[in-house]
């Protein structure tokens, strides 16, 4: 039966991304850590006459179902991706998992103004530069730009209930782009 074969395929596949995963939820990155949070889901597809067309920006035509990936990602290091409602609900879980004594490269959001009293925070103006004497997040976005293109290309839709194992998978991926297919098997 073919929706047996199909669910056993959907089993395994979850399995493959929790398994890429790690130890991604106990790990705490240090030193030079980059972090930034990306909007995922809940996709409102435009229509073909521009007439017809509704400001998505707008609550009422939203559909609820996004959800905001934050990631922290060392300088040359690993990519801790995580799962919140609103990126204000971060902040307690970059200062949880980020070691004491690192530098925290953050953009102008206001849910980072908070990282000041326990890092050294580094912001970028993305207004006026995306990077300006060492301070950027252009690692961090390459994670976010490697799951979006996951997710309108690959997957082509990610239930938000299951968006903490692609996030997981497209870190692991991100992080092991270097490595040959032999030592990532």
């Amino acid at each position: 039966d073919l929706s047996v074969q199909y669910k056993t395929a959907f089993v395994l596949a979850h399995q493959l991304r929790e398994a890429m995963k790690g130890d991604q939820d106990t790990y705490s990155p240090r030193g030079d850590v980059e972090v930034d949070g990306c909007h995922v889901g809940g996709f409102v597809k435009q229509t073909n006459y521009k007439a017809n067309r509704i400001d998505r920006r707008l609550a009422i035509h939203q559909t609820g179902k996004r959800r905001v990936v934050v990631a922290m990602r060392e300088r040359d290091g690993r990519t801790l991706p995580f799962v919140v409602g609103h990126e204000a609900d971060a902040t307690a879980i970059i200062r949880a998992r980020v070691a004491a004594g690192s530098t925290v490269y953050a953009d102008e959001a206001s849910a980072r103004d908070d990282l000041h009293a326990s890092f050294e925070a580094k912001r970028i103006n993305h207004g006026f530069a995306f990077s300006d004497d060492g301070a950027c997040t252009n690692q961090v976005e390459s994670f976010f730009s490697r799951l979006r293109r996951a997710e309108f290309g690959q997957h082509h839709r990610i239930s938000g209930k299951y968006l903490h194992q692609y996030a997981g998978e497209m870190a692991w991926r991100e992080d092991m782009r270097r490595v040959d297919n032999g030592t990532q098997y």
